[in-house]
């Protein structure tokens, strides 16, 4: 059982000095049947939001978080699995297909990874079960992640193990690559394993324990799949990468990789990968990592949440956002929606923004969820306009699915 946990406070006596321009906001949160005001709605959560101005930033995000009235989302039919999430953070991946009037899940379960299609009302239309391919006798290894990689002229399911990675079809029935993982940078007390994952034009790149992401060159079609280039940003292992479609154009960031250290490195991709600049951490890891327009936004094992501007790496939010490990970050391309999900049982959504005039980083709060008694592993936005999301817990056999109001 996990119970909600009530939110650090922000320290002004921070180790590490903050830039001028750093807006500091704390969440905390409180569970409903803990102790509190009497007339508290049952079952709602107790947002409060305090912010720290500094260097006169305007520190009102002009929204009360306290109660959430109307809400903007409802809960509606969950997706049976056939097995519990594992926890790892990341444990969810989905791929909407608006063609088809489809869309597809996938969620990792120890040595295996289950994929899932269903109707827009949740009905389950189908269900495969991929695993790790081994020798005769040899138990299969276990799964760290599996993703849809969008390219601009296929999708390939990516998975990725302790020993190797596998690249499927979209629907997973056809497996059109491997890769064994090379054990030549581990030591005998260092575990293997290939984990983030991400497409890049024409693309797909994938993090590995040693801190280096391999770069996989991608044909129109076909297995002629080949590992372009290796990028040694990194010390640590890396736990995730995100990547956006502005690609190829100077100077512009276009991918952000993060490791267990906290780092992050972000890119310009190309037929030579470029690293712009790199963030250092906070001494903590940093499980989830997000980009969009020029806009990093990173998720930490403190419950942090932090947004930086991807071209110079400063530091402009910070958000006490959970009370325990960030599990995954998503954003709603369209609509700059961002999705943070944690151990500490809630989702939260935020609105990101620019100020056209000062040009500095904004940021709103317009949902919380309280998945009651649920670490949660793993959270995505179900379309690219925001409207609904997807939830998986450790334990739990089931999609938690969200739409909006």
């Amino acid at each position: 059982m996990v119970a909600p946990a009530t939110a650090p406070r922000a320290s002004r006596s921070s180790p590490r000095p903050r830039p001028e321009a750093v807006r500091q906001c704390v969440v905390s949160m409180v569970a409903a049947d803990s102790e509190g005001p009497e007339d508290r709605p049952s079952g709602k959560p107790d947002l409060r939001v305090e912010v720290e101005g500094v260097a006169g930033v305007t520190s009102d995000l002009g929204v009360d978080l306290q109660y959430l009235s109307p809400r903007m989302f409802r809960r509606e039919r969950s997706i049976p699995l056939r097995g519990s999430a594992a926890a790892l953070s990341n444990n969810l991946s989905v791929l909407q297909l608006p063609a088809r009037d489809l869309t597809h899940f996938g969620v990792v379960h120890g040595p295996s990874a289950q994929i899932l299609s269903a109707a827009p009302e949740g009905v389950p239309l189908a269900q495969r079960q991929l695993q790790v391919k081994v020798g005769v006798g040899v138990s299969p290894p276990l799964i760290t992640q599996v993703h849809w990689c969008v390219l601009p002229f296929r999708v390939l399911l990516v998975l990725t193990s302790h020993r190797r990675i596998q690249m499927y079809e979209s629907d997973g029935s056809l497996m059109v690559y491997w890769h064994a993982l090379d054990s030549g940078d581990a030591s005998s007390a260092q575990a293997m394993f290939a984990r983030g994952i991400a497409a890049s034009v024409h693309f797909i790149c994938v993090g590995t324990w040693s801190g280096r992401v391999l770069v996989f060159d991608i044909p129109a079609k076909g297995p002629n799949i080949v590992l372009n280039e290796e990028l040694t940003g990194h010390q640590t292992p890396i736990t995730d990468i995100a990547t956006e479609r502005a690609q190829g154009q100077d100077g512009v960031a276009d991918m952000v990789t993060a490791d267990d250290s906290g780092v992050l490195c972000v890119w310009r991709s190309g037929t030579v990968f470029t690293l712009l600049t790199r963030i250092p951490g906070f001494g903590v890891p940093c499980p989830s990592v997000q980009l969009w327009q020029g806009i990093v936004a990173a998720g930490y094992g403190d419950g942090q949440v932090r947004l930086y501007d991807a071209t110079t790496g400063a530091l402009h939010v910070q958000i006490s956002a959970h009370a325990r490990t960030v599990s995954a970050l998503d954003l709603a391309p369209e609509v700059g929606k961002l999705l943070s999900a944690a151990e500490d049982t809630f989702v939260h959504i935020w609105k990101l923004s620019r100020n056209p005039e000062s040009g500095s980083i904004e940021v709103e709060h317009c949902h919380g969820e309280c998945i009651s008694d649920t670490q949660v592993c793993g959270a995505r936005f179900c379309d690219p306009s925001g409207s609904s999301f997807a939830v998986t817990g450790y334990e739990l056999a089931e999609i938690l699915r969200f739409n909006s109001v």
